[in-house]
């Protein structure tokens, strides 16, 4: 079976931390890319990091550049996302996806996580 689990989600305080992860199996995830995906209420996904196979390319949003760190380890088939000085605008859930070649857009992206959910408070 393919699939990807995330934790580490939970409620903290604006301009705290959080490190989310995200376990693969049943993939070839060494020549995959992986992203970070967040839904915040009654918008679409938005992509807020992705790192490619072996990570040489990695992407973050603008709202998220300078706060967010993500990094991947091939040889434990995981993926993370540092969360750092966050707004109550972090506020979402949040997916780990992975994608046959390098993107930073859902579209592409085949495989999803069921999301973790992160709530800022102020």
């Amino acid at each position: 079976q393919r699939q990807l689990v995330e934790s580490g989600g939970e409620l903290v305080q604006a301009g705290g931390s959080l490190r989310l992860a995200c376990q693969a199996s049943g993939l070839a995830f060494r020549s995959r890319t992986m992203g970070w995906f967040r839904r915040a209420p009654g918008k679409g996904r938005e992509c807020v990091a992705s790192i490619s196979e072996s990570g040489g390319r990695i992407y973050y949003a603008e709202s998220v550049k300078g706060r967010f760190t993500v990094a991947r380890d091939n040889d434990k088939n995981t993926t993370h996302l540092q969360m750092d000085s966050l707004k109550l605008e972090d506020t979402a859930v949040y997916f780990c996806a992975s994608s046959f070649t390098w993107a930073t857009t859902p579209g592409p992206y085949d495989m999803w996580g069921q999301g973790t959910q992160v709530t800022v408070s102020s």
